[in-house]
């Protein structure tokens, strides 16, 4: 079936690749604005007059929104499609980035770090759908990692352009000024986005034994059922987070107080972490594509590369590790986010396309919930130690021994189940000839 494009399958083309281009230059702006506090972080400490624990808070809150509103959104992508909810996801994180310019105090700081969270939360969801209704089936793992690539090039923004005109303009007209590009995306969407391609409109929703559309609970649990969607979260809870609090928030004054590095040599690590990130991207996506089974060893291998690239960190004799050292922590810490896409290529096949955003934004939850759980411990970790980063820090290696325990439990049973599944499409592949052109216009 490999290279084939099954009955039903879009086209893809270059009109596929302008209209998914617009929603994937959306998750761009959302990830600037997502990942701005990281170059920021001690500015903010400073504006606010707030600690470690408290400037801790504004990610976290910002993820917390993020991870509960996962659900919700892959429910209102599956049933409003993806124009609308991107849409109000860029008015949101555009105020929220707006309203952060402004602040002028600690409280009306965070609530614009919780509005930025829920425009981004419908970000990444939505493109993904864009994708999986405008590419064929078999492209799926290769376009999620382009998405997030092109999504991850918006830490470049933040750690080269933001950072410095932060020094140079000030707060007030660097996050002002960067809100204007939420206008020009939400321009581009309004005027030339459309969910799907002519003829391919979604199958309507499978109706339960009464006749009546499934309700929301009912689609949520079914998502929940398949082992492959629990799979995925779980791949995604463990792979994404070491990288993720590194470069929204912790990584700048870790690299400065810790080990006695220059902002601007700070800066430049953090651009090294988003340059592998982008590196790597396109490597495991081509691989996955090609080579299915290579999910499970990409995703524990990149487990337990972080491990011991931030064991022998925090272990080095004195305190401060080589800069060879942090170079290579930060290379592998840019396989974290193409790593966690893997969770997406567990969840794809086990769910209809009817129910992809649910499962999708199931999967989603696991790494922003073990970035939110690691960014309170490193916060309040610092404030209880006097400022050991190293033990603060050590909070990673818990959050990855539990989602390797989870993994390894939903391995074999999502394997068996994609295999029939394998088998049964074998099957209804050969009976389609027949009735194939009828089903490509469901």
């Amino acid at each position: 079936m490999k290279g084939v494009q099954l009955p039903g399958d879009p086209p893809g083309g270059r009109r596929a690749a302008a209209v998914w281009g617009i929603g994937v230059l959306v998750y761009f702006v959302a990830i600037t604005y997502r990942t701005s506090l990281g170059v920021a972080g001690l500015d903010a400490a400073d504006r606010f007059d707030i600690n470690a624990s408290a400037l801790s808070t504004f990610s976290i809150l910002q993820l917390l929104v993020y991870a509960g509103m996962q659900i919700p959104v892959g429910l209102m992508v599956d049933r409003l499609g993806t124009k609308r909810v991107l849409a109000l996801g860029v008015v949101l994180f555009t105020t929220g980035q707006l309203g952060f310019a402004l602040s002028e105090s600690y409280g009306m700081a965070l609530a614009s770090r919780a509005l930025l969270g829920c425009g981004d939360a419908m970000a990444f969801i939505s493109v993904l759908r864009l994708g999986s209704r405008w590419f064929p089936a078999r492209r799926g793992p290769l376009i999620a990692q382009v998405a997030a690539l092109i999504g991850v090039a918006g830490n470049l923004v933040s750690t080269i352009v933001l950072a410095r005109l932060l020094n140079s303009l000030g707060w007030t007209a660097t996050f002002a000024g960067s809100a204007l590009g939420g206008v020009v995306v939400l321009v581009l969407l309004l005027l030339f986005l459309k969910d799907h391609p002519e003829g391919f409109a979604p199958a309507p929703d499978r109706p339960r034994a009464g006749g009546s559309r499934p309700g929301l609970g009912r689609q949520i649990g079914d998502a929940w059922r398949e082992p492959g969607t629990r799979l995925g979260m779980w791949v995604h809870f463990t792979t994404q987070f070491p990288g993720m609090i590194f470069l929204l928030l912790w990584g700048m004054p870790f690299l400065i107080e810790a080990q006695g590095m220059s902002p601007a040599g700070a800066g430049e690590l953090l651009t090294l972490v988003v340059l592998s990130n982008m590196a790597i991207g396109l490597v495991y996506g081509q691989v996955i594509a090609r080579h299915h089974r290579a999910r499970t060893p990409l995703a524990l291998g990149t487990v337990t590369a972080t491990a011991l690239a931030w064991g022998s960190v925090l272990a080095w004799p004195g305190g401060t590790a080589p800069m060879w050292l942090l170079v290579t922590l930060c290379l592998v810490l840019g396989t974290c986010g193409p790593a966690s896409m893997i969770g997406f290529d567990f969840a794809r096949p086990a769910n209809p396309p009817e129910r992809l955003g649910t499962a999708s934004g199931i999967v989603n939850i696991g790494g922003f919930t073990a970035s939110m759980v690691t960014l309170f411990a490193i916060g309040v970790l610092l404030d209880a130690t006097g400022g050991n980063y190293s033990i603060a820090f050590a909070s990673v290696f818990a959050l990855q021994a539990l989602g390797v325990t989870q993994i390894l439990r939903l391995l074999g049973r999502t394997t068996r189940l994609e295999q029939e599944r394998v088998v049964a499409g074998r099957v209804e592949a050969v009976r389609m000839p027949a009735t194939g052109s009828a089903a490509a216009k469901g």
